[in-house]
């Protein structure tokens, strides 16, 4: 597939349309991803073979030089957004973590990222960067085929716990499940660590409801949008899914996915929007709920 960069320049007037026609100062999107170059292009390469697994092509929007794709974000008026780096290996958190820590003092706008893996390190690295002031933190277990419940990563949850800093999930088995997967690791790390602040994300998918019972149940449990109720995701969803994010109005955060997403950033709003839950729903997911979460920031 080829790597060539779409003009995006269109993309900016509707997303601020949303946001301005709400009455928001902006938009607080969770689930934003800034790599280091040689793993950014390690995961677009991914991307682009996706539909091997899928069944169907994943055309890359957004593959702008890093600082092209923060003045976007910028310009789109997204004012809060962090880089998610997730360990796909033992070895190469630190890296990615280091990485992580410059983009965040470069770019004013992003939080503080930091991922951790399953290895006898992780509780060493994890407790300085807690102590340093991380923001939040990213795991991916499709990817980096860990159990969340390993023993290795039991005081690692401890501490986010204890300091109360969020950690984005990707726990669900979409789009392409493996062992790792789904919801019941999550519910033992949660029966061990009830105060975990955890964000789930893409609502978990497939398993929604699963996921919206833990966020009913774990007071620092919330989910992310990230793709969900786009066209590009999936067709029909479980009966009872819209009520049950409308009771959990303060928990539902606005993730995107940017930049490795096949359709205009614009085209998450609408999706959400589409749900019909209400300006007032919006205005919590798009901007409150992140803004109550990690503060005014910096």
């Amino acid at each position: 597939m080829t790597e060539s960069v779409v003009d995006v320049r269109d993309d900016v007037a509707p997303v601020r349309e949303f946001w301005e026609s709400l009455g928001l100062p902006g938009l607080f999107d969770v689930h934003v991803h800034f790599l280091p170059p040689n793993i950014q292009r390690a995961v677009f390469a991914v991307f682009d073979s996706a539909g091997e697994k899928i069944g169907r092509d994943w055309p890359i929007r957004y593959r702008q030089p890093h600082a092209e794709r923060a003045e976007l974000l910028r310009a789109m008026g997204v004012r809060r957004f962090p880089t998610l780096p997730y360990a796909h290996k033992p070895g190469v958190a630190t890296y990615l973590n280091e990485w992580a820590r410059g983009f965040a003092a470069d770019v004013p706008e992003s939080l503080w990222s930091a991922t951790f893996y399953a290895e006898p390190e992780a509780t060493t690295y994890v407790d300085a960067l807690v102590a340093d002031g991380v923001e939040i933190f990213k795991v991916h277990v499709q990817v980096g085929e860990f159990h969340l419940d390993d023993p290795l990563l039991d005081p690692v949850w401890g501490t986010l716990a204890d300091a109360g800093t969020p950690v984005v999930i990707h726990a669900g088995s979409a789009p392409v499940g493996n062992d790792f997967t789904g919801p019941e690791p999550l519910r033992r790390v949660l029966e061990r660590h009830p105060r975990l602040t955890a964000v789930v994300a893409h609502l978990g998918a497939p398993d929604y409801l699963a996921f919206c019972d833990l966020a009913d149940r774990y007071e620092r449990v919330h989910l992310d949008t990230t793709m969900v109720f786009t066209d590009f995701w999936e067709a029909t969803y479980p009966a009872g899914l819209t009520d049950r994010l409308r009771d959990l109005q303060g928990k539902v955060l606005l993730g995107s996915d940017f930049p490795t997403i096949p359709y205009p950033y614009a085209h998450q709003l609408e999706g959400l929007t589409r749900l019909d839950l209400g300006d007032d729903w919006l205005r919590d997911v798009c901007w409150r709920n992140g803004h109550r979460l990690f503060g005014a920031g910096r």
